[in-house]
C-alpha cells in the first residue's frame, strides 16, 4: 500500500487516516507551513511544528485546534510513525516524514537548500520515495547566494537615500520580507513595513528571530522617509499607501526576476532574484541527498523535473495539487487591506483619509 495517495481534499495517508497539506477541509491535517496554499481554514484538527504556531494562529484563527511538535519528535498514529524535519522554507515549514510496513516516505511541502539565518536549514531525510516540488524546476532558475543578494540590496538603498528618495521593496510579507529584514544596514535609514508585514515580523521575533529595526510609516516624519526603505506586499502595488513615500525607486523580490521581461511586467526600477524555494542545482541535490529510488512531484514545472529524474533511473510521476498560489490575489488582496486598514486607508474604496479627508472603516477584510 501506497503511505500517501492523491485524493479529492488533497495528499492522503491511507494506513493513518490524516491529510497533508490538504485544499478540502478534513477531520486530521499535517500542515507543513502556514502559507495559504498549505494551510487553509476549516480542518477539525491540526498537527504542525511549534515554530508554525504563531503564524498559524495569525493567518487562520486563535482557536484553530492545533498540536505542535518539535522537529525530530515522532508521534505514533493508527501504526504510523510520523515525524516533522526541517525543510529551510520559511520559519516552521516542515519536511513529513512517514513510516509504516517497511515503507519511509518524505512529504517535503515547500524547501529551500540554501540557510537563510531565519529558519533552520534544510535537512535532507533519507527515504523510499520523495514528494518533492517543482516550482522554480527549469535549469534557467539559479538563485543567487544570499550575502551576495543582501549587500545588492543594501547597496540600492543606500543610493537612493543618498539621492533623497524613498525605496520601496515589494517582497512577500511572511518569509521573504523577515529574511530581507535580517540582512538590512539599518545605518543607512529609517526601515518602514507596511501593516501586512509587521504582524509577522512579531511571530519571527518571538521565536528568537533577529531582525532589523522596524517602523511603522505614521512614525516617521517626511524628511527621514526620503532616506527609507519600505517592505511592501505586491498588492501593495499602486495603491494610495504609496503616495506617503512620494517619488521614489522601487523593487520587486522574487524568483520569478531571473526571466526576462518580467520586470517591465511588474513595471518597477529594479529586480532581485530571490526566492524561498529551491532553485534547479537545489532540487537535484535535496532529491539525490534523501536516496529516494521514487519521486513525486507537485506544482511548478512537473513534466521538466520528471523527465530529468526519469533520465537518472529513478521512478518518477506527477501529482496534480492545488499548491502553487501562496500569494494568489484572494490572499494578496486581505493582506493589503488589512494594511490600508492600519494605516488610514478604507479598504473597500481605496481612499485615503489622510489625503480627502475621509474617515477610514474600521473593519477587517
Amino acid at each position: 500500500m501506497d503511505l500517501v495517495v492523491l485524493r479529492s481534499e488533497g495528499l492522503y495517508c491511507p494506513p493513518g487516516d490524516f491529510f497533508i497539506d490538504p485544499w478540502r477541509p478534513v477531520d486530521r491535517a499535517v500542515i507543513t507551513h502556514a502559507h495559504s496554499d498549505h494551510a487553509r481554514t476549516g480542518h477539525a484538527h491540526y498537527l504542525a511544528h511549534a515554530d508554525s504556531e504563531g503564524t498559524l494562529r495569525h493567518r487562520l484563527g486563535a482557536d484553530i485546534p492545533l498540536h505542535t511538535l518539535a522537529y525530530g519528535e515522532a508521534i505514533t498514529h493508527h501504526g504510523v510513525r510520523l515525524s516533522l524535519h526541517p525543510a529551510g522554507h520559511v520559519l516552521g515549514s516542515a519536511q513529513v516524514r512517514l513510516e509504516h510496513g517497511g515503507q519511509v516516505w518524505v512529504a517535503s511541502g515547500d524547501y529551500k537548500t540554501e540557510a537563510d539565518g531565519t529558519c533552520p536549514p534544510f535537512e535532507p531525510v533519507r527515504c523510499d520515495t520523495f514528494i518533492t516540488e517543482s516550482t522554480f524546476g527549469l535549469p534557467i532558475y539559479r538563485w543567487p547566494r544570499q550575502p551576495e543578494l543582501l549587500a545588492d540590496i543594501n547597496r540600492w538603498w543606500a543610493a537612493n537615500a543618498e539621492a533623497g528618495r524613498a525605496s520601496v521593496l515589494y517582497c512577500y510579507s511572511f518569509g521573504k520580507a523577515q529574511r530581507i529584514l535580517s540582512g538590512l544596514d539599518a545605518s543607512i535609514g529609517p526601515i518602514v513595513t507596511h501593516g501586512a508585514v509587521e504582524p509577522l515580523n512579531a511571530v519571527y521575533r518571538a521565536a528568537g528571530v533577529a531582525l532589523a529595526p522596524t517602523q511603522r510609516v505614521a512614525d516617521v516624519d517626511a524628511a527621514a522617509l526620503r532616506r527609507a526603505i519600505v517592505l511592501a506586499p505586491p498588492s501593495a502595488q499602486s495603491t494610495p499607501w504609496l503616495r506617503r513615500f512620494g517619488v521614489h525607486s522601487d523593487a520587486f523580490a522574487s524568483g520569478w526576476m531571473q526571466l526576462r521581461g518580467t520586470r517591465r511586467r511588474r513595471g518597477v526600477d529594479r529586480g532581485f532574484v530571490m526566492s524561498d524555494h529551491a532553485d534547479w542545482p537545489g532540487l537535484q541535490s535535496a532529491i539525490g541527498a534523501t536516496g529516494a529510488e521514487r519521486v513525486f512531484v507537485t506544482h511548478g514545472s512537473v513534466a521538466v523535473l520528471v523527465r530529468w529524474l526519469t533520465e537518472q533511473g529513478l521512478e518518477a510521476q506527477g501529482f496534480a495539487t492545488e499548491y502553487g498560489q501562496e500569494d494568489n490575489e484572494e490572499s494578496a488582496a486581505a493582506d493589503n487591506a488589512a494594511g490600508r486598514m492600519e494605516e488610514g486607508v478604507d479598504a473597500n474604496t481605496g481612499a485615503d483619509p489622510d489625503a480627502s479627508g475621509a474617515t477610514g472603516d474600521e473593519g477587517r477584510a
